[in-house]
């Protein structure tokens, strides 16, 4: 079952954006749930994450900028954005990831890939 982004756009440079991953209560439950982004000729790279106690990863190159909760009773993982700059522009992702403590940052450790959200930061 594929994971739904929704909540991308066009925002201005040190603005805000939150995104919304709807999961199933069963997965969110289970699994750890990653978010990835890809920009235009770039692979796909993580962004952070969290896994079933609730306990969240971030990659270096979005700490501090950018939040990641999740909300069971309405089966949705959120990442909330701030201090957006035009590096920030990429297609994002959530997915499923394993019934695991760890949250790994691979996306071979990932499933349930969805078309994803754009996200474009201008200048």
């Amino acid at each position: 079952v594929q994971l739904q982004v929704s909540g991308g756009g066009l925002v201005q440079s040190g603005g805000s954006l939150r995104l919304s991953c709807a999961a199933s209560e069963r997965t969110l439950s289970r699994n750890s749930i990653g978010w990835f982004r890809q920009a235009p000729g770039k692979e796909r790279e993580f962004v952070g994450g969290v896994n079933w106690r609730g306990r969240t990863y971030y990659a270096k190159i979005v700490e501090g900028r950018f939040t990641i909760s999740r909300d069971i009773s309405k089966r949705t993982v959120y990442l909330e954005m701030s201090s957006l700059n035009p590096e920030d522009t990429a297609v994002y992702y959530c997915a499923r990831g394993p019934a695991t403590e760890v949250i790994y940052g691979a996306t071979r450790y990932y499933s349930g890939w969805g078309r994803g959200t754009l996200v474009t930061v201008s200048s």
